[in-house]
């Protein structure tokens, strides 16, 4: 990493010269809310303040490099999520520095690192943006635990989310709203959504002196030790609240886009221009504020006639993300099933296999396989392809522990927000939420009714560029004569299917029908002991069936 000296700013505003002897030293703490517009933390911290020190922490829990991992980056993060974070940091010091300002860069554990600044900084006002995950939850604690002792004041301002969890979950009785139309009727209308959003600032206090600190510059991937990493093809998604607001306006732009939007009918295989916003990565590390984006959103629906409506609307994926922060803050080990209330207890397969065949796109389903491939590339995959990987894993195919995927799309995804990952994992693995498992996504002909060609495969699986397109959903029924004029055969150029989608989605069934009967006759209170119980008929089950299948093949001639 680059460590500079630095710089002396001129105060560009008179009042900041104004009894500066008297003002506090102030701290703005940059985790997620990368960016300058509605950003409450940072407007607060900027006033009557003496020296404003805008500081984000790299933090190794989350940046260090894992030469063990399954893809380039960290034991947490894939490569192209810290980039996307590299770029956005860039972006903010830019913008700081425009206003007066500039970002501090400081490298280790957060809470050890921000401690030891706000003593030698003489900090008296710290600021940071309130989050909800537990590993912030844990190291706000000890913070505040810290500022308490030391008489510095506090501002953590809810602001990554249009509603306050913690508010939706005192008005629904102290226990979070668990479906859809429950939360919309608890939460109502955001009450800051009643005054405008303050979005600009025009200057900032300058930087103080930082002694005994070795600030540095924004490192690059490789100065973090990202030196092999290579890109196949690069991610779309670049970094930064110039970029955020960018892609913003040419999405409100277009407002019979915006009236009309309707989540379900999305095309998963647009590639080239995508049927959605694209601005989760940005609204996940907060270089977009989700209240200006409703803010916006908001502004066209009342210059249209007609739109549509929540929960398939624009505005309606906002409040779906809302819907999970509330659920994720007001549930204990919301992020597994063991311990978690509202999961119920499936005795999953444990088979590090097939489980590597869906992660590295071997599975022999070339929709499967194009999705986890343009998840491993852009770091990005449509919803409803999310919605296809993630149920063949689960429910539909593989009977693979949801936890499993979940980990992989949190280290690939460039967007991946612990609530939302979560509880989307525990919706389509019919774990909590949604339950109605007989609804499967079929790996064949879900992708073919959006594009019947495969371009999408085409493009994610150039061995199949020149399969037939009767085939090209199903390349193991090809003759071997159209395999081998494609340069593509089965079992040596691409995989043969993992399992037969017909077998193996009704033994799915069959399995989770078993699994709910289990939940209900224990009223959901399954020990470790019942589920071992299920998962060792489910395996005696499965070796019955095998054998059936073994007799009923034809002998061989002598």
């Amino acid at each position: 990493m680059r460590c500079v000296n630095p710089p002396s700013y001129l105060l560009l505003r008179s009042c900041y010269t104004t009894s500066m002897a008297s003002q506090p030293n102030s701290l703005i703490w940059f985790r997620k809310g990368l960016r300058i517009h509605d950003n409450p933390a940072l407007e607060y911290a900027s006033k009557q303040t003496n020296y404003l020190y805008p500081l984000f922490v790299i933090d190794p829990h989350y940046m260090e490099p894992d030469p063990n991992a399954f893809s380039p980056g960290s034991k947490r993060a894939g490569i192209n999520r810290i980039r996307f974070l590299l770029e956005s940091l860039v972006d903010l010091d830019s913008s700081l520095k425009k206003l007066g300002s500039r970002l501090l860069i400081l490298k280790g554990e957060p809470g050890e690192v921000l401690i030891h600044c706000l003593k030698e900084w003489n900090i008296k006002k710290l600021c940071f943006e309130y989050d909800t995950e537990p590993y912030y939850q844990a190291l706000d604690v000890r913070v505040k635990e810290y500022a308490s002792v030391a008489g510095i004041e506090i501002f953590s301002p809810v602001s990554h989310t249009l509603f306050n969890p913690a508010d939706i979950i005192q008005k629904n009785g102290g226990r979070a709203p668990l479906s859809y139309q429950s939360f919309l009727k608890v939460a109502g209308q955001p009450t800051w959504a009643l005054s405008p959003l303050s979005t600009y600032i025009d200057v900032l206090p300058s930087v103080g002196k930082t002694v005994n600190c070795e600030i540095c510059t924004v490192p690059t991937a490789t100065e973090l030790g990202y030196d092999n990493c290579t890109e196949e093809e690069s991610t779309p998604f670049r970094g930064g609240e110039t970029e955020a607001l960018k892609m913003l306006n040419e999405s409100i732009s277009n407002k019979e886009w915006v009236a009309q939007f309707e989540k379900p009918k999305g095309d998963p295989s647009a590639f080239l221009k995508p049927a959605t916003t694209m601005l989760s990565a940005y609204l996940k590390f907060g270089c977009l504020s989700s209240r200006y984006f409703y803010q916006r959103i908001k502004e066209v629906l009342s210059e249209v006639k007609t739109h549509t409506a929540p929960p398939v609307s624009l505005l309606g994926q906002l409040l779906w993300r809302e819907f999970f922060y509330t659920a994720a803050f007001g549930t204990p080990n919301f992020d597994q099933m063991i311990g978690n209330g509202i999961c119920k207890k499936i005795p999953w397969k444990d088979d590090d296999e097939l489980l590597a065949a869906w992660r590295d796109a071997k599975t022999g389903f070339p929709w499967i396989d194009a999705a986890m491939v343009q998840l491993r590339k852009w770091g990005w995959m449509h919803h409803l392809a999310r919605h296809s990987v993630a149920c063949f894993l689960t429910r539909g195919d593989l009977f693979i522990h949801w936890e499993k995927g979940r980990d992989v799309f949190e280290r690939l995804l460039i967007d991946s927000d612990w609530a939302i990952n979560n509880g989307n994992w525990l919706w389509l693995s019919c774990s909590s939420f949604f339950y109605q498992y007989n609804r499967i996504y079929s790996p064949i002909s879900f992708g073919k009714k959006y594009d019947p060609n495969g371009n999408y495969i085409r493009h994610f699986l150039p061995v199949l560029k020149d399969m037939p397109k009767e085939y090209i959903y199903e390349p193991w029924t090809a003759p071997l004569s159209i395999q081998t004029k494609a340069k593509c055969v089965i079992g040596e150029d691409y995989p043969k299917p993992v399992v037969c989608h017909e077998t193996a989605m009704a033994e799915c069934r069959r399995r989770m029908g078993e699994a709910y009967e289990m939940n209900k006759r224990l009223n959901n209170l399954v020990s470790e002991k019942d589920m071992t119980s299920l998962r060792r008929k489910f395996e005696c089950q499965s070796q019955v069936v095998k054998s059936k299948k073994q007799k009923q093949k034809p002998k061989p001639d002598a």
